[in-house]
């Protein structure tokens, strides 16, 4: 185990351990349960990624498909998926209230019709009590601290807390997406150690669901979360667990946020063990079938700034899955590096907030905190284009991929690209055993060059696909100098 970073020349708890890791258990048995935990697991689920057996092909209906994986992939040639990496913006919001501070931190942002909500844990100092602070945004850019005069701090209700005690120190809010879920309920958190379950009708004036935890086998000093899955249609919690001598993340599943499964411990295959701090889990807000999590990745032997006070520097990685139990791990690259900025490599920076925003139809945002640790502590926001994450790839010398034969609802071909001004993409549908359909073969589709979020593809004939739905079809792409993020068919 790691030592404890000092602040003030008194040992601070490592981030989150409080009295809730009495509940925990030690480190050895969490070791030892979670070794065994990921082995059974591993063996006993098969992973829906896994390859298409003879005769058999996928549907995809008419729902958007990302290439943040190669489940629709069947085979590459001189193309390869490729990794983008949030945009640096602005400094969004910076933790300087009396209640706030240098380690606030464990941050969740959500886009909640026409208004954006920020949830953060406030915390000035270990000798000083920590708080759920709030603030919102009309446009995800600029945000307010609103004052709510709910909780008294410092003598005054004139401040933007929403929850404080039991909990506060890692309260994770969502917006429950069950249809039977009761109005007074639609708000939903879980926090603390073992985890509370909280309701709330207006996100801001929060009660526990009942006076029980809803999980109690931990350990839980992390931003644990959970959601509603509206393909699944349960409620699926993530939080923290340790295997192997490393941190890593357990899931459990719930049919009405009250009764939850024993939390097992994920699969990520072959990857290497590393600490995976946090896991921003969740469903994909155009994709809701994909779940994208944003981990912080801790190196706690490595100290790049000499003169501060604790050990190990942090950055975050991509990973996705299907299904919530399996992930693919395949770029082990940081999604998001500490960057020129010093304090940004001291211990347990770059948190990637929980929540992926839409900030206008190009673009998407994500937040992460900077200089924890220090007076300056703050949220800077990051941009990416929509359905941006990952993308097939092209190189100037040209390439191609065909997809695996499924089947699709539609009337047009939609796709998500960009090329250079030279580059180019052209498509072309086969069928089933690979032979090119007449009227949508490549020598009768025109060269398509841009840059797009939804370019409506077309053919000699023109775009219309419908006689093809419901029949198994491949589709081939030749690129030059080219992305391809997404794609879908459009009724």
């Amino acid at each position: 185990m790691e030592g404890r970073p000092k602040h003030r020349g008194r040992a601070l708890p490592l981030e989150g351990e409080t009295t809730m890791n009495k509940e925990a258990g030690t480190w050895s048995q969490a070791l030892a349960v979670g070794a065994i935990a990921i082995g059974l697991l591993a063996c006993a689920l098969p992973s829906p990624a896994q390859g298409q057996g003879e005769g058999q092909h996928l549907n995809i209906g008419s729902r958007l498909e990302l290439f943040v994986d190669d489940w629709l992939i069947q085979n590459m040639e001189n193309t390869r998926l490729q990794l983008h990496h949030p945009q640096p913006r602005e400094v969004v919001l910076k933790f300087d209230r009396p209640w706030e501070g240098s380690i606030s931190f464990y941050v969740t942002v959500m886009k909640d019709g026409d208004l954006y909500r920020m949830y953060y844990r406030g915390w000035p100092d270990p000798k000083s009590p920590d708080c759920t602070a709030y603030a919102e945004s009309k446009d995800g850019i600029h945000w307010t601290k609103p004052s709510l005069g709910i909780f008294e701090r410092n003598g005054s209700k004139d401040n933007n807390i929403v929850w404080t005690g039991n909990g506060s120190h890692n309260f994770t809010p969502f917006k429950d997406a069950n249809p039977v879920c009761p109005p007074e309920q639609r708000y939903k958190a879980v926090a603390g150690g073992p985890l509370w379950g909280l309701v709330s009708s207006d996100g801001l004036h929060w009660s526990k669901i009942q006076e029980q935890p809803i999980i109690t086998e931990g350990p839980f000093d992390s931003q644990n979360l959970a959601f509603y899955d509206t393909v699944q249609q349960q409620y699926v919690a993530y939080c923290r667990g340790f295997a192997h001598g490393v941190r890593t993340i357990r899931r459990a599943t719930s049919p009405d946020f009250i009764h939850w499964t024993k939390p097992e411990y994920v699969d990520f295959g072959d990857a290497p063990l590393e600490h995976l701090y946090t896991n921003a889990t969740t469903p994909y807000f155009r994709a809701p079938h994909i779940y994208l999590a944003f981990p912080k990745r801790f190196v706690p032997s490595r100290k790049a700034v000499p003169e501060h006070e604790a050990s190990g520097v942090s950055d975050g990685v991509f990973m996705t899955s299907r299904d919530g139990v399996h992930w693919d791990r395949r770029f082990l690259e940081a999604f998001l590096r500490p960057g020129l900025d010093r304090l940004r490599w001291t211990d347990r920076n770059n948190h990637i907030a929980y929540g992926v925003v839409p900030t206008s139809p190009e673009e998407i945002s994500i937040y992460w905190v900077e200089h924890y640790r220090h007076p300056s502590c703050r949220m800077r926001r990051g941009t990416l284009r929509t359905d941006g994450f990952v993308s097939v790839n092209a190189p100037y010398a040209g390439g191609e991929f065909t997809t695996k034969a499924f089947t699709f609802e539609g009337r047009e071909l939609v796709i998500n690209y960009s090329t250079s001004a030279p580059g180019s993409v052209k498509v072309e549908i086969r069928d089933e055993q690979g032979k090119p359909i007449p009227g949508f073969s490549l020598d009768e589709a025109p060269e398509i060059y841009g840059d797009e979020i939804e370019h409506v593809v077309s053919w000699k004939n023109g775009s219309d696909v419908s006689a093809l739905a419901g029949r198994p079809i491949r589709l081939r792409f030749v690129m030059k100098d080219a992305d391809l993020y997404s794609l879908r068919f459009r009724p």
